[in-house]
């Protein structure tokens, strides 16, 4: 018995698999079995208010954005609230209609940070694998802390009950060997609960469930899954690797590897950073934009920001996504590719524009718009130049560019600014409801 096993610490034998799940050669390794949590807080939005306003327990409770400037939707709602029918991204006159009791409650942003990084606290006193996946949940390797805490499950409840007791919030816990198995775990169960998915049940507990509650299972993606016949993750992990990755391509890969318990990949240091994979800056209109020159100068205004956090990165981008939300809630996604590596903003809102021109029908007014830079490079990367192009000029506008945002870093964002948007009236009048929200995705 080797001194591992004996101080008990699990052990499983790892085979490399090929494609059809056979065995591959004689490769073998002895590998400790890996424990991973995944933390998500319960109505995390809803519950810090009540924590706040202690009037609000067991009241019917909404957090909802800036009423007056359009941002009126459900960000969080609490138990009572969510059984009354109330969903999160609901429109609030639709909330309190279908809960005419419904408390109402504007967003306090830093207070959801300050609790957030509270949390954070108590998850870094069992490990420092610790990696965030948006505001309210993170997954954590305990792998190494069994030892000292015992094992996933006991280490699950102790954080469950700290953070109850010493926050007065509640988090729900999945247990596994990896991290897509935790993250469907944590929302079996809520709220207040740990849920265990080890290699014995998962294929019982999981197989069954819809392929969309697989992580990275979009709409459009559970759509084209189901119109082939893949209702649940038990169809996608007996199919043939092959078949979904001819469907989706790399992402088809790692769906297959999900669904069957493969997935690998690490939780990462707490102090890792992500690379920004894209930058953008969406905004709701106080009234809804009625022509195409109206929407010109909201892409100029959007661009300028995100030109402002290119610069910040020290990136480029090769290419731009317009996202369109119309009067009737109807949202809808187009992008192009760029001819030239750039970040400057008028480069950026005149590709918006276009993309705005091209693809939208102009069936009803435009309520909300979203510019987002893509396919992003260091701004020190090699590009293929060629004869067409005046680079000289380009060279010109990027000085200008930089000496711009220079000035308004200086001076405040507004120091200087094109003509066209220095008194758009159906934009906000702030944007102090925007902040910066820790996690692997940069938007």
């Amino acid at each position: 018995m080797s001194a591992a096993a004996a101080n008990g610490l699990p052990f499983v034998k790892k085979t490399c698999f090929s494609d059809d799940l056979t065995e591959k050669g004689s490769e073998f390794r002895m590998e400790r079995e890996r424990v991973i949590l995944h933390s998500d807080l319960n109505s995390f939005y809803a519950s810090v208010e009540t924590v706040l306003h202690p009037e609000y327990e067991g009241e019917a409770l909404a957090v909802c954005g800036s009423t007056e400037d359009r941002h009126g939707i459900v960000l969080a709602k609490s138990e009572k609230a969510k059984m009354a029918g109330v969903k999160t991204g609901m429109v609030c006159h639709e909330a309190k209609r279908l809960c005419p009791e419904l408390i109402i409650s504007e967003p306090h942003y830093e207070m959801y940070l300050e609790f957030s990084s509270l949390v954070r606290k108590i998850y870094a006193q069992y490990t420092d694998l610790i990696e965030p996946f948006g505001l309210d949940e993170c997954w954590l390797d305990v792998t190494g802390s069994q030892r000292m805490f015992g094992g996933g499950e006991l280490i699950a409840n102790d954080i469950r009950n700290r953070v109850k007791r010493e926050l007065g919030l509640t988090v729900s816990v999945g247990v596994s060997f990896c991290k897509s198995f935790a993250k469907l775990g944590s929302d079996m169960k809520k709220p207040d609960a740990v849920t265990v998915i080890n290699r014995e049940n998962f294929k019982s507990m999981l197989w069954g469930l819809p392929a969309c509650e697989l992580l990275f299972v979009g709409r459009a993606t559970y759509k084209k899954l189901v119109g082939c016949g893949i209702v649940t993750i038990g169809d996608m992990a007996k199919l043939k690797k092959s078949t979904l990755e001819m469907m989706f391509g790399v992402k088809g890969r790692m769906l297959w590897a999900y669904a069957n318990g493969c997935d690998h990949a690490p939780v990462m240091h707490k102090d890792f950073e992500f690379p920004v994979k894209s930058v953008g800056h969406g905004i709701t209109c106080k009234a809804d934009l009625i022509c195409k020159e109206e929407v010109r100068p909201v892409l100029l205004e959007l661009s300028r920001d995100i030109g402002h956090k290119l610069r910040a990165h020290k990136l480029l981008a090769n290419g731009v996504s317009l996202g369109i939300k119309d009067k009737s809630m109807c949202y809808e996604n187009h992008r192009c590719a760029l001819k030239n590596s750039t970040r400057s903003p008028h480069e950026i809102a005149m590709a918006a524009y276009a993309i705005f021109e091209d693809c939208y029908m102009w069936r009803r007014p435009v309520r909300a718009l979203t510019v987002t830079a893509i396919n992003l490079v260091g701004d020190s990367s090699v590009a293929q130049t060629d004869l067409f192009t005046d680079y000289i000029t380009l060279e010109k506008c990027k000085a200008l560019d930089d000496a711009v945002d220079d000035i308004n870093t200086r001076f405040g964002g507004k120091t200087l600014v094109p003509l066209s948007v220095r008194n758009l009236k159906k934009l906000p009048d702030n944007s102090s409801h925007e902040t910066t929200l820790p996690g692997n995705f940069v938007y």
